[in-house]
């Protein structure tokens, strides 16, 4: 399996620029990630400006997968949570190149995503994805339990709606000082 460098992201315009077309070419396939098809580059682009901000206020890591220069795919740690959940952490917006996917891609930054929460003390990951095309095996197969399904919880977007379904993982939390 090829190795692949899991790095945290900034807010470079660079970086926006090709997470914004990680993110169209996810939709566009039909990837349930909160948006509609067709998806303008401005939204997107306003969507990872925002996200980007928010990981430079250490309220979420936005963490990236390179092959050599090539950003191809991305993963983010929701750490910014309700006073009464400072032990857990979501996970949101997984996304692999298509042409990366099936690689190891998505399962390297589920466990980098992993560490870094452990790291920050959490010990419970939660997350969710689509019933139709979602990345449920792979988060089965990493040791994420099904909590349920909630049906006709989003559009498809190319339309007709997608039931979600709910995971989560007890994780050791492990803090780590310079964090």
């Amino acid at each position: 399996m090829p190795e692949f460098k899991i790095a945290p992201l900034n807010s470079q315009p660079m970086v926006c620029a090709a997470l914004s077309e990680i993110l169209i070419e996810a939709v566009a396939s039909g990837g349930s990630v909160s948006f509609m098809h067709p998806l303008a580059q401005g939204t997107a682009e306003n969507f990872w400006r925002q996200s980007l901000a928010s990981a430079d206020r250490n309220e979420r890591i936005v963490l990236g997968a390179f092959d050599g220069e090539n950003l191809i795919g991305t993963v983010t740690l929701l750490l910014d949570l309700p006073p009464n959940q400072p032990h857990r952490a979501e996970i949101a917006k997984m996304m692999t190149r298509i042409d990366h996917r099936g690689r190891g891609v998505a399962r390297a930054l589920m466990h980098e995503a992993e560490r870094m929460a452990a790291a920050r003390g959490r010990s419970m990951l939660v997350l969710d994805t689509a019933v139709e095309d979602g990345a449920s095996g792979l988060y089965e197969k990493i040791g994420f339990q099904l909590t349920g399904v909630i049906p006709d919880y989003a559009l498809k977007p190319h339309g007709g709606l997608t039931g979600t379904m709910i995971y989560w993982k007890r994780i050791e939390a492990r803090p780590a000082t310079g964090l």
